[in-house]
């Protein structure tokens, strides 16, 4: 079997913070640390392998001897959100970050949406994307209302009931914002959040999700790599996160489980 990579990034998993921290509300943000202190927390192999023995990681405990090497990194693109670090894990530096909304979209902005796509929004604030539907979801439910909302990250998202707007509808309506989102207003990801439930206490995100990205800046190294006729194999949403660029197989998931079980099947097969 020829040599293999498998690049596996941890979402949210940050051990501590960067210089530029202060720029985007995140002073003193620590993830493994905060995550550490749960009693549900066990990652033994990653603790073996050398996690906590990376410089400034001051929980958890170290490994006599790390099976793995280990390093701490330091992002040099302009921004803090998933878009632009996986750009820059690719090999694609961001001089300038993506947009972000703070207190929502822009009201004109907003109205141009509605107006193309032919329904009213609502919500428009960051929000989380279970407490969005718990609060907004029988509105939407009554009135056919997208509901659309943002994050910390720079990217504008449109959650509607599978019954009311069937995911591929939905889809069209993010293709719509995409074109929209460009420029000033070029956030990073437009994201698809369909849903299914009967009120505010059932309702749950369905895996259905889909992401609607820039173009990278530059090339990256799925570029090069499928450029030498080699596989590039995108798990999960990495291809929407690409726009596809470099990828040769997209092999999109439910969540983190069937994220795994198709890692599990790659690492078996030759490529």
């Amino acid at each position: 079997m020829a040599k293999r990579v498998f690049l596996i990034v941890l979402d949210s998993f940050g051990i501590g913070e960067m210089p530029d921290a202060a720029s985007f509300g995140d002073e003193g943000s620590n993830t493994l640390g905060a995550i550490v202190k749960s009693g549900k927390y066990a990652t033994p192999m990653l603790q073996k392998m050398g996690l906590f023995n990376i410089e400034g990681v001051a929980c958890g405990k170290p490994a006599r001897r790390p099976l793995a090497a280990f390093a701490r990194l330091a992002e040099v693109s302009v921004g803090k959100d998933t878009t632009t670090g996986h750009w820059e894990m690719a090999g694609a530096e961001s001089g300038k970050p993506l947009p972000v909304y703070p207190h929502g979209f822009p009201a004109e902005l907003v109205r141009a949406f509605e107006e193309k796509a032919g329904r009213k929004t609502l919500c428009n604030k960051p929000y989380s994307g279970t407490e969005v539907l718990k609060d907004y979801g029988e509105e939407h439910m009554r009135t056919g209302a997208l509901i659309v909302y943002t994050s910390a990250d720079s990217v504008f998202q449109i959650a509607a009931h599978e019954s009311i707007v069937p995911p591929q509808q939905l889809y069209e309506y993010c293709r719509i914002a995409r074109s929209m989102l460009t420029g000033e207003h070029g956030v990073g990801r437009v994201i698809a959040r369909p849903f299914e439930g009967t009120c505010p206490a059932d309702f749950r995100r369905t895996p259905r999700r889909h992401d609607f990205s820039l173009q990278p800046p530059a090339e990256t190294m799925l570029d090069y790599v499928s450029a030498a006729g080699l596989d590039v194999i995108a798990v999960g949403k990495i291809s929407d996160i690409f726009a596809g660029q470099g990828v040769t197989q997209a092999l999109p998931t439910s969540g983190n489980p069937e994220g795994q079980q198709v890692l599990l099947r790659l690492a078996q097969q030759d490529f």
